[in-house]
């Protein structure tokens, strides 16, 4: 582990190599799991209130699930968490050409709304903690449906971290990125 200010770092983002192979995995990190993508609490308002900038991009079976069971879940663990349709696919996820998409991300990049998506699923695969102290810790969550991004990471030689650099630098700021940096540099300096 890394400490950087306020966040504790798991060392794996920056020694081990992750890089989305979309054509590969089809987007399944979207549909399979045991809940919906976690949300952050200010991530509940604007899901609400960019909701009609959205809408038009799910499936039916996505609004209903959104209208029947609102804007977030709590999980198990009493989380908040997206909505599923039928214990399976995100609610705001859609299919297009065999790949499984987020519709708000499709708002997006239409123009439509300013919102992204969850900041979870922008960042995959690095999960957030947040301790009661305030700080937060960065972790390498290993998923067996994304072993296509790991290879293609490794043959890339793509840490985690730098191919999650946008994600990153939307959360945390463009300075801790740079500190990741040059935590990776000091990580592959010789042992003296």
């Amino acid at each position: 582990m890394i400490e950087i200010d306020d966040k504790i770092v798991s060392a794996d983002l920056l020694r081990e190599h992750f890089c989305c192979d979309l054509a590969r995995c089809k987007g399944i990190c979207c549909v399979e799991g045991n809940a919906g993508a976690p949300l952050e609490a200010d991530e509940v308002e604007t899901l609400e209130r960019e909701y009609p900038a959205f809408r038009p991009c799910m499936t039916a079976a996505g609004i209903e699930a959104v209208e029947r069971q609102g804007f977030m879940v709590l999980d198990e663990e009493g989380d908040r968490t997206t909505p599923l349709v039928d214990d399976a696919a995100c609610a705001y996820a859609y299919t297009e050409n065999g790949i499984t998409l987020c519709a708000i991300e499709k708002a997006w990049r239409e123009g439509r709304t300013p919102f992204r998506k969850p900041i979870s699923c922008h960042l995959y695969p690095i999960r957030l903690m947040h301790f009661s102290n305030g700080s937060i810790g960065l972790n390498y969550h290993r998923w067996s449906v994304c072993e296509g991004a790991r290879i293609c990471g490794r043959r890339e030689g793509i840490p985690v971290y730098r191919s999650l650099r946008e994600a990153i630098v939307r959360r945390f700021g463009e300075t801790f990125y740079h500190q990741l940096e040059e935590a990776e540099a000091l990580l592959k300096q010789p042992k003296k």
